[in-house]
């Protein structure tokens, strides 16, 4: 036995939903499995996306062998695209997985330096002394894959996101032989998802949405049909295709992500359209709406979606009427919930019918307590980590692992950064390494932190107030101003005694430091603010954020 430790590590997709990327450590070299970005909280004002510290990567670039791709979700590739302009190693994936990580980083520029390797399930690949094994699964996307990771110490299985699905539309379902034959091999430690351990029972099959919709596109044949989902589901997108052509639609695609996977997922050969079913978005006018079928982002009532600008009378090529409905083929992600709420609300205004949750026009991709104990059955794990979920999740999926017959002490529920050590005959927590999250607004990368949020939200709240005055030093006098700007705390017009009031305070305090000898520009500055502070909560009971301008001529 080598006195090497294995380090095992999340660095994202512990404690929330997305995110997801996990670290592999044994000597001198790393494997990094999935590299996902998660969507910005209400409270991160003007952010678009959020992304893992890899900072721990970075300065271990050096040793990091392989990335491997589970699956080509955005909360498991989405980070990538920013990921590899700071580490570049191999890239793993099945083709799918690789062919929308390809668009991405052509949108990025950075296509021809990612070093892409396309492998499928059963594929082994060699990374340092880890050898690493794909195996098919079920989920939401096609070409899902877990991954075992053989190590000097023992195997760590990792599953990526997964469902047992006895009739898949791909028709090859998760391979639990393999998994069962790792099981009786021995397995040191098990990684496993908990996004839906909350549920019990099965989750229901793919397939049970293709009779959901049908079903509506026989209750209304005389309308044209809008479906919302996400855009990586294939298997989604190809059922409602296949209704489509079943009832002589044409379809066509709208949503820069939606036609981006599309495009890949005909090329590629993971969808089946015959010709001359897909029409551009802008062709949709020439065909009577009962023959027209439209698939659009949106579903989860993101603000710039193409849902949402149709909702709102915002779209440039379709406008919805009475002859329209709409089908979320989704469920909303936790935190999107209100977002949704507003776009079927505003669909209901316009007259518009919407089919959801209560039309079963959605399944799940992940498993639910079944299929979790199933997992736990065939791998039997000497150690279990729950991955994939926010707290209450982990604990859940402890509690279910303790109800499968594992010791409370063999179980981790871990936090992000916090770095588990294993030998083959032990295995601990052992500190720490560098971890949270990287904000991206605009191009900015991580230029956006704490203090930048803090003010973001300190203006969205209380508004803003700057006063402007000039000064001669020389002379010591308030030679202008000043002048009082409000945008956000009060309409001025209707305050003109409140704004004279905030000249005065401001032009007292300013004279009287002047009159004292204070040239010093922070003390001129504070003592304005502090001032308009204490007196603007004594009137209004609100905090504005004050912004002196105080120049010398």
């Amino acid at each position: 036995m080598s006195s090497e430790k294995l380090r095992v590590m999340m660095l994202g997709g512990l404690n929330e939903i997305g995110k997801n990327i996990a670290v592999i450590e044994y000597g001198e070299d790393i494997i990094v499995i999935d590299c996902g970005l998660a969507f910005p909280d209400e409270d991160m004002l003007g952010i678009d996306l959020v992304i893992p510290d890899i900072s721990y990567l970075e300065k271990n670039a050096d040793r990091v062998r392989a990335i491997l791709l589970t699956h080509g979700h955005e909360d498991h590739i989405g980070a990538l695209p920013y990921i590899l302009k700071m580490i570049n190693p191999p890239v793993y994936g099945t083709r799918l997985t690789l062919g929308i990580l390809e668009s991405k980083l052509e949108e990025h520029r950075i296509a021809d330096t990612a070093k892409l390797i396309t492998v499928e399930a059963g594929s082994i690949v060699k990374a340092g002394v880890f050898t690493c094994e794909f195996i098919h699964v079920n989920h939401s996307i096609a070409d899902a894959c877990a991954i075992a990771v053989r190590t000097p110490v023992g195997t760590v299985l990792h599953t990526g996101d997964f469902k047992l699905d006895v009739s898949p539309i791909d028709g090859g379902m998760m391979d639990l032989t393999r998994l069962g034959e790792y099981g009786r091999e021995g397995v040191l430690l098990l990684m496993c998802e908990s996004t839906n351990v909350e549920r019990g029972g099965f989750t229901p099959s793919e397939r049970k949405v293709a009779s959901s919709l049908e079903h509506i596109f026989l209750k209304n044949v005389d309308k044209r049909v809008i479906i919302a989902t996400f855009s990586s589901n294939v298997h989604r997108v190809q059922q409602i295709v296949n209704a489509s052509v079943k009832f002589g639609r044409k379809v066509a695609i709208t949503g820069r992500s939606m036609v981006n996977i599309v495009d890949v997922a005909v090329k590629l050969g993971y969808m089946k359209v015959p010709d001359n079913v897909f029409i551009d978005i802008s062709e949709i006018n020439k065909y009577p709406y009962d023959m027209v079928t439209i698939i659009t982002t949106g579903s989860q009532g993101e603000p710039m979606s193409a849902l949402y600008r149709m909702a709102f009378a915002d779209h440039s090529q379709v406008e919805l009427t009475g002859n329209d409905i709409v089908v979320l083929s989704s469920t909303a992600i936790p935190g999107n919930e209100l977002l949704v709420g507003r776009i079927i609300n505003e669909l209901y205004r316009r007259g518009i019918n919407v089919y959801h949750d209560d039309h079963e026009v959605h399944v799940s991709g992940h498993a639910c307590r079944e299929e979790l104990k199933l997992m736990h059955n065939l791998v039997k794990p000497k150690y279990f980590m729950p991955i994939h979920g926010e707290y209450r999740h982990l604990m859940q999926h402890k509690e279910l692992a303790e109800f499968m017959g594992m010791a409370p002490s063999d179980i981790f529920v871990m936090n992000i950064g916090e770095v588990l050590e294993l030998d083959g005959e032990s295995c601990k927590r052992a500190g720490n390494v560098p971890s949270g999250k990287i904000l991206i607004d605009g191009l900015g990368v991580g230029d956006v932190g704490n203090i930048v949020l803090r003010d973001r939200r300190h203006l969205s709240q209380d508004g803003l107030i700057v006063v402007v005055a000039t000064i001669d030093i020389t002379e010591m006098t308030l030679v202008s101003g000043p002048d009082v700007i409000s945008r956000g705390f009060v309409y001025v017009r209707e305050a003109e005694e409140l704004m004279d009031e905030i000249r005065n305070i401001s032009y007292e305090v300013l004279a009287n430091a002047l009159d004292n000898g204070i040239t010093e520009w922070t003390q001129l500055k504070n003592g304005v603010k502090d001032a308009l502070t204490k007196y603007l909560f004594q009137k209004t009971k609100r905090k504005p954020m004050i912004l002196p301008v105080i120049m010398n001529i």
